[in-house]
């Protein structure tokens, strides 16, 4: 009789985190595709980050309102999946004293999409969210007690929203173009358009230098 020894492979280990520092929060004027936004999007000037001025976050979730559906055939109340909605959402964010940048964006009744990098900007990671959204409200919160000044914008989902998008592929960096080398003689002055000069460093002092040029003709 044979015996089945158990498996000895464990799962890998999570690699958890703590959102503040990691996820991001945007703001964006224009997503052509919610389903698959273009790094060209996420960026500047499409782009307005809000992540370092929010100190609080409610709602942005797509909840389901099920249907019940009893029957004669058991006193249990059976259910299924209803309409999605999302409810209205908020995002509380520290006041700045001397800056108004984020109020001129979020003015009442703007339009646009609140994005989150869950976990971060880290292309190909299917964790972007994104909300179609509008703004209903903004207010100040007023308080006498000892904190930061703060206020409240609220907005209304307008759209279904998309969920565990992938973060776009960065865009590589331009390379540099290869300068042209044209010197082919021994001295490396043939094939120039202008004038060629050679400067050799005879002495230098702390306080000076002296040098000679050597132009073509000579």
């Amino acid at each position: 009789m044979s015996l089945t020894k158990p498996s000895t492979n464990k799962p890998a280990a999570q690699t958890r985190f703590l959102r503040r520092g990691i996820s991001k929060i945007y703001w964006l004027k224009k997503v052509d595709n919610p389903d698959r936004p273009t790094r060209k999007e996420i960026s500047e000037p499409n782009r307005f980050d809000l992540t370092k001025a929010v100190s609080d976050i409610e709602g942005w979730a797509l909840e389901n309102e099920p249907i019940e559906t009893p029957d004669m055939g058991t006193t249990f109340n059976s259910s299924i999946p209803g309409n999605d909605k999302a409810e209205s959402s908020s995002l509380t964010f520290y006041e700045d004293r001397f800056s108004d940048d984020i109020e001129q964006e979020l003015p009442k009744g703007a339009q646009g999409y609140v994005v989150f990098l869950r976990k971060g900007d880290i292309p190909g990671s299917r964790s972007v969210d994104v909300f179609p959204v509008q703004v209903a409200t903004r207010a100040a919160t007023y308080s006498t007690g000892n904190e930061a000044a703060k206020f409240q914008v609220t907005f209304t989902v307008t759209e279904e929203p998309s969920l565990d998008a992938p973060v776009p592929e960065a865009i590589p960096p331009r390379p540099l173009p290869t300068p042209v080398e044209d010197c082919d003689d021994e001295d490396g002055h043939h094939d120039h358009d202008g004038d060629h000069v050679d400067v050799t460093v005879v002495s230098t002092t702390k306080t000076a230098a002296t040098v000679r040029e050597h132009s073509d003709e000579g």
